[in-house]
């Protein structure tokens, strides 16, 4: 792996970290927004951002989880399907903006394996659940498909790794 790919992918993984850290009490449970789900957008531009990402939610789950380990398998589990259904269509999808869109549909989704985990070990309602944490899910991806498509006009995220 060259070194400019492991810097990125660390710095991607430590502002999630962060952002997560920073906006705590609403990353986690039964009605969450985890703000740093903006990163899932990354991949829209370059698959290999991913490593970043899934480092990112394995260590904020690890440090701040409310349940524990198990949301280690879940909750990376969860990210690392979602992307990699994701990347399979961004074979066949070449438009950013329908990349965003998508991504955000197959997270909002997908969120039906969180609402799992905290049915199984908070006992939460799992329909309930699902709606909530997909709800959260879909208004942080929603408002940062935006956001990332102008920073990636300044940026251009597909050279930076």
């Amino acid at each position: 792996m060259k070194v400019k790919f492991l810097a990125t992918s660390a710095i991607i993984a430590a502002l999630y970290i962060a952002i997560t850290m920073l906006v705590a009490p609403i990353s986690f449970g039964q009605v969450q927004f985890r703000i740093a789900e903006i990163f899932n957008h990354l991949i829209a531009f370059n698959p290999r951002f991913m490593l970043g990402v899934v480092l990112g939610v394995f260590f904020s789950n690890f440090l701040m989880s409310s349940v524990g380990p198990i949301d280690l398998i879940f909750g990376v589990g969860h990210t690392i399907l979602t992307l990699g259904v994701f990347i399979f269509v961004c074979k066949f999808v070449k438009n950013i903006w329908a990349r965003l869109v998508i991504n955000t549909i197959l997270f909002t989704f997908t969120m039906f394996i969180i609402a799992a985990q905290l049915n199984l070990v908070l006992d939460f309602p799992f329909w309930e659940t699902w709606l909530f944490v997909a709800f959260g899910e879909f208004v942080v991806l929603a408002v940062g498909a935006p956001i990332m498509y102008t920073l990636n006009k300044r940026l251009d995220f597909k050279k930076l790794i």
